[in-house]
């Protein structure tokens, strides 16, 4: 430690000295000059905040460790999933709706302790599912909203072996793309669906999709703009 007067044209070493038990700092200068007060008084006052933190009653108010999560809400998340996804089967879309709305509710509602991730997984995975539903009850505009939070809590971008972007959720972007364009919203729909295929690539079942819904996207534009 170093203290200095004058504009650092005198240099005087302070050495210090940190007790592993206390963790008090003290100073092991015998005979410390009046220009090392100022110092001498930031150390005494190091000291004496450290020993108002370690007065605290921390016991019952500090938050509970980050891991492990608790278990008890995923099995009930992935019971009401399982329901959603029975009642679906059975065309009870009503149904659906309502176990993956209390499986979004169960996932955003997780302690904010608990890892983020893990949160935006169960969020993507719940609003997608909700989605499709509404693409089966043929509610557009509901399923729009909800493909929209699916790619949103996915939004953190990663790079593939490549080079180039992965978001993972490609079926979020085919419901979005799908509830757009039987909206007529062409011009919505093709930003939508490009920047879907740009993250997602155009490879499997859900790319041909995104590609397929393009087209009919950028056809819808040009009818459109060929009307007197």
């Amino acid at each position: 430690m170093a203290a200095t007067e004058d504009t650092l044209e005198t240099y005087t070493h302070l050495p210090l000295h940190l007790d592993p038990s206390t963790k008090l700092i003290t100073t092991t200068t015998s005979n410390p000059s009046k220009s090392d007060s100022n110092l001498l008084q930031t150390i005494t006052n190091i000291n004496a905040l450290h020993n108002q933190f370690k007065s605290l009653d921390t016991a019952n108010h500090a938050p509970p460790p980050p891991l492990p999560v608790a278990p008890k809400r995923t099995a009930q998340l992935t019971k009401m999933r399982e329901a959603a996804a029975a009642a679906v089967r059975k065309n009870q879309f009503s149904d659906a709706i309502k176990y993956y709305s209390l499986a979004i509710d169960m996932a955003a509602s997780r302690p904010p302790w608990e890892p983020v991730g893990l949160v935006r997984e169960e969020l993507a995975l719940c609003y997608m599912e909700r989605a499709n539903v509404y693409v089966l009850m043929r509610e557009w505009a509901e399923g729009w909203v909800d493909a929209q939070c699916s790619a949103d809590c996915k939004r953190g971008v990663q790079q593939g072996p490549q080079g180039q972007k992965v978001q993972g959720n490609p079926r979020a972007f085919v419901l979005g793309g799908k509830c757009l364009v039987e909206m007529a919203r062409w011009e919505e729909g093709i930003e939508w669906l490009e920047k879907g295929i740009e993250l997602e690539g155009d490879e499997g079942m859900d790319g041909k999709e995104m590609l397929r819904l393009l087209a009919e996207a950028r056809s819808g534009l040009e009818r459109n703009a060929a009307r007197p």
